[in-house]
């Protein structure tokens, strides 16, 4: 008899990529390469490329780590994931890091925008006793937030921005964010001076998709070069700690990694880069999901191939969510040095590619220690804080003798992809991490599924699906079964 073509590895429910009804999807491996099959009873079968690395994708499948539930959960359950978020008690994972999105305004209209920002939305700021209220209901379901972030729209262009930031500092969250284009910072150099004021603790995540402007342009609707160096000449001058967030777009900017990550090692102020594939949600201008959509793998890859810093062994999964996260740690030490965080290891204190966790070490505080470092909720400040606890637990560790580890050493690089109609997983989701505090009633929703179903009026969509019966494969053929009452 013969073959299939592929493995099947592993069933999960999906969404359909059309309709949006929940389908069932088969895991399968083909060529080094990871899919899922979905089938729905109107769109009929789907084949979408989840990883290009059918290796990294099993060892991501292997990272697991019991999950942290939040204080307090805000919806129950009653149709079943992504139906009833959020969060739902049948979700795995309380809030690493969480938006709190005070404007749906901009002072850009980017071609690429998962929350469809613009001038025309400019009366949309959130007054602060609203924006006092989402604050609220973070440390609601979260005690003490491991990091909140401020965002939009565009933040900055609120008028109430510092009164803001002046309540979130009130408030116990231990790592505060500004998730901006610089556009403002670059600008007004007294703003950003003032910034300053709120460190330690605090953050700058700043747009930065790519040093050509042609490519700008495509992702941002107009040439931001200058402004992106002005911003970070201010926020190198008060040493402010920044994140260079780049927006992929297989084909158009996938090929600067390298060059960002080394471009930003050479700033001051700058604790690391973030590299998120566009998620197909909002405004998606040019975008074709069968040509231009990236995935962990792929980007993980592009990473090891332009970079001469990391080595495999050095960007592993994030165990708090695997599917999704990637991160690889370094040092930056006197003279321009680099050193990768993992290279300083035995590794068998890493990542192991057997079993069903992670085996770090024996020593449960050595354990914890790199849980915690290795996690979404991790700061500039916390990873300082947990890289002198780990040195001291494992003096067998060779670093130079002149290596002081401080706040300006540390360099991190992230890959945070956000799950889509098409790549979507519920078994992946309901380990997502990084949430969105609905505006209105307090709801804390990851961030995958506001953007395809709770965003705006797209709730309203939740009335058919929610009675639209569940597409499952049986015998290769389709059938249905009937929606929760």
């Amino acid at each position: 008899m013969p073959d299939r073509p592929y493995l099947f590895y592993e069933l999960t429910n999906s969404l359909c990529s059309t309709c949006l009804r929940k389908v069932e999807a088969k895991v399968v491996i083909q060529d080094d390469h990871v899919y899922l099959h979905k089938w729905c009873p109107e769109h009929r079968l789907q084949k979408v490329l989840v990883s290009t690395d059918a290796e990294y994708y099993q060892l991501s499948r292997q990272t697991l780590k019991p999950g942290q539930m939040p204080l307090k959960f805000n919806t129950p359950i009653q149709y079943g994931c992504p139906f009833d978020c959020g969060l739902c008690p049948d979700h795995e994972q309380h809030s690493c890091l969480t938006l709190v999105e005070i404007t749906d305004g901009c002072n850009l209209t980017c071609p690429v925008c998962y929350s469809e920002s613009s001038p025309l939305r400019v009366g949309s700021h959130r007054p602060l006793e609203q924006v006092e209220f989402m604050l609220d209901c973070v440390v609601r379901n979260e005690g003490e937030p491991d990091v909140v972030q401020i965002s939009g729209g565009e933040p900055t262009i609120h008028p109430q921005f510092f009164d803001i930031l002046d309540a979130a500092k009130k408030r116990p969250i231990k790592h505060l964010m500004v998730n901006t284009n610089g556009i403002k910072i670059a600008h007004d150099a007294e703003f950003a001076k003032r910034l300053k004021e709120y460190m330690p603790g605090f953050e700058v995540y700043l747009q930065f998709d790519s040093l050509r402007p042609s490519r700008l342009c495509e992702l941002r609707g107009e040439d931001l070069t200058d402004v992106r160096r002005r911003a970070l000449d201010h926020l190198n001058e008060h040493n402010i700690s920044t994140t260079l967030v780049v927006t992929l777009k297989k084909g158009l900017n996938d090929d600067e990694i390298g060059e960002i990550i080394d471009f930003a090692l050479k700033q001051r102020c700058v604790r690391g880069v973030t590299l998120q594939p566009i998620q197909d949600a909002g405004r998606n201008e040019h975008f074709d999901p069968a040509k231009d959509r990236l995935t962990l793998g792929e980007v993980r890859q592009q990473i090891l191939k332009q970079s001469s810093v990391f080595k495999p062994n050095d960007v592993i999964p994030v165990p708090c969510h695997p599917d999704c996260l990637a991160m690889a740690y370094a040092l930056k030490l006197a003279g321009g040095e680099v050193i990768p965080l993992t290279g300083m290891f035995d590794p068998k204190l890493l990542l192991h590619g057997e079993g069903n966790t992670i085996v770090y070490e024996r020593d449960p505080n050595v354990r914890n220690m790199l849980f915690k470092l290795f996690s979404t909720a991790a700061s500039p400040l916390s990873s300082e804080v947990s890289l002198k606890q780990l040195l001291c637990c494992l003096p067998q560790v060779a670093l130079p003798s002149d290596c002081g580890i401080g706040y300006d050493n540390i360099f991190r690089v992230i890959v945070m992809q956000f799950l889509d109609a098409h790549n979507f997983d519920v078994r992946s989701v309901k380990k997502t991490c990084v949430h969105i505090v609905h505006p209105t009633d307090g709801r804390i929703i990851p961030f995958d599924t506001y953007n395809l179903f709770y965003r705006d009026g797209k709730e309203r969509q939740l009335e058919t699906l929610r009675a639209a019966p569940m597409a499952l494969t049986v015998n290769g053929r389709g059938t249905t079964i009937p929606a929760p009452v």
